[in-house]
């Protein structure tokens, strides 16, 4: 005879947090249910090791429930009765074990919040929502901050969080050192012969996984060993992977976070992104191991280190996700320039002569990961100099990188990279030309392009392109006060050598896919 239950509880593959409190102690008539659908597989075209490594996560934490004495029920994407979506197989489990009450954990996501309230409110049965019990903020935390104000500043939320949780403070909630942000001191190139430690990475057996991507003929992106994964697929290895952090990265962490190279990958970046966008860690554990730690040795790691680490996760990430929860859903169609181009080709294969642009992508199609300068001003900057429609730079983004889920990838995607939001989550474009990327990276030193021309057939397409750019929006841009020096010398620039700058934009959109 079927078993019963009374209840039924979701885990979505992004909430594989073993401190939950649903997992305090098993109860027999409550089933946990983990899913593997084509509604998240086909939704993007996702990189080979992002599919594998969130099948594998979520398999290893239904296993570790199942060892708990939980009551647990996975489906694999390639089972008979998997209706390959959460509402479908919502509906068949509720009327098979005769269900009764439904349980889920918030989405982090806008359309799955949309799919699961739907389906509470057809289901018939009683339903109800819980907190991930993960973030800082609530979703509206970021909006309640700056109601009724015209700004929207992340060093404002960033403030006004280390104090609430009294974060690098001293006496009388004064930052630590003397200064909130020092982001200046964290602009360094890498300096030539330096090496970096390596980055720790897992021998993880994907195969199984991929066997049943593969067979279902799932269109993916990028490449895989498939016993050789690299990411940490659950706690313990995230865990490790925090500590080898601390004790290999956090001394230069800060130094270097914006630096590029074309012969190192990882750097000194900590790489935990996916797994605290899964929950197999949460911020909070993850700031204060590495404050703990950094107390422990400051004598071998300056404050500027660890305050930019924390910048990222309590700052940025938190403030991103509050962005999201306030402007979603009209943030996913905001164009602000009326960009149409379509990606280049190149960029699903990184065969371009642009050396950093070659470097950026082939290294996100080997490892799905590139750090946020890479993105921000490699293959974010080209994008938008180019007037790539938000849409498609989206897809690209949101697919192959392994930490890429919608609440964090469209706000920093077309957001803070794309300006297609007008200005919500930054004061102005991020925009730069090759003077920028030489400054920070060795990417240039072997390039086709030559760095120091604007408007040879040799230049580098970011020179020209940077001032078409600003030409092409004065009008929407010449009145910001960040873009007032940029404005001033594209006017003192002979009429001539902006006809041939102009010109050699043109020619580089015109024959994009050749660059």
């Amino acid at each position: 005879m079927r078993k019963r239950y009374h209840t039924l509880r979701l885990i979505l593959g992004d909430q594989l947090n073993m401190q939950h409190s649903w997992f305090a102690k098993p109860a027999t008539d409550t089933l946990y249910v983990l899913m593997e659908v084509r509604t998240e597989t086909d939704y993007a075209w996702h990189h080979i090791q992002k599919l594998c490594a969130f099948f594998a996560a979520m398999e290893d934490f239904a296993a570790q429930l199942n060892d708990e004495g939980f009551e647990t029920l996975y489906l694999k994407l390639d089972d008979a009765e998997n209706r390959q979506s959460f509402a479908d197989n919502l509906k068949y489990l509720v009327k098979k074990f005769s269900i009764e009450e439904f349980h889920y954990q918030l989405p982090d996501e806008y359309r799955l919040d949309n799919e699961l309230q739907h389906f509470c409110n057809t289901s018939g049965i009683a339903h109800r929502a819980f907190d991930t019990e993960h973030f800082y903020t609530s979703r509206d935390e970021v909006a309640i901050l700056f109601s009724g104000k015209k700004e929207l500043l992340m060093e404002t939320f960033y403030r006004n969080m280390r104090k609430k949780h009294h974060i690098l403070l001293d006496e009388g909630d004064d930052p630590h050192g003397g200064k909130w942000n020092f982001d200046a001191e964290n602009r360094k190139k890498l300096p030539r012969n330096h090496k970096p430690n390596p980055p720790l990475l897992f021998d993880n057996d994907v195969r199984t996984q991929l066997i049943r991507i593969t067979g279902a003929k799932i269109v993916t992106i990028g490449n895989v060993d498939a016993q050789y994964l690299g990411w940490p697929i659950n706690r313990e290895q995230s865990l490790r992977l925090l500590n080898y952090f601390c004790e290999n990265g956090l001394q230069l962490f800060g130094t270097f976070q914006d630096a590029m190279h074309s012969e190192e990958w990882s750097l000194y970046h900590s790489r935990l992104s996916f797994s605290m966008n899964t929950k197999l860690l949460s911020p909070m554990e993850v700031m204060n191991t590495a404050i703990k730690y950094w107390r422990k040795n400051k004598k071998s790691i300056s404050l500027n280190q660890i305050e930019g680490f924390i910048r990222q996760i309590l700052g940025w990430r938190e403030y991103m996700r509050g962005i999201y929860w306030m402007k979603m859903p009209e943030f996913e169609s905001m164009n602000f320039f009326n960009h149409t181009r379509k990606l280049p080709k190149w960029y699903w294969t990184g065969e371009t002569h642009m050396n950093c642009l070659k470097h950026a992508i082939s290294q996100s199609l080997q490892f799905g990961y590139a750090h946020h300068i890479q993105r921000l001003m490699i293959t974010g900057n080209f994008a938008l100099l180019a007037g790539i429609h938000p849409d498609e730079v989206d897809f690209w983004y949101l697919g192959i990188y392994i930490d890429a889920i919608q609440w964090v990838e469209i706000t920093n995607t077309r957001g803070m990279s794309q300006f297609a939001d007008g200005g919500i989550t930054g004061s102005k474009p991020y925009t730069a030309s090759a003077n920028y990327i030489h400054k920070m990276s060795n990417y240039c030193e072997k390039c086709k392009y030559d760095r120091s021309d604007k408007t040879g057939e040799n230049s580098c397409p970011f020179n020209s392109l940077y001032w078409d750019f600003h030409d092409r929006h004065r009008s929407k841009l010449e009145h910001n006060h960040r873009l007032a020096m940029v404005y001033r010398i594209w006017d003192k620039m002979d009429v001539k050598v902006k006809e041939a700058v102009l010109n050699r934009a043109d020619s580089c959109l015109k024959h994009i896919e050749l660059l």
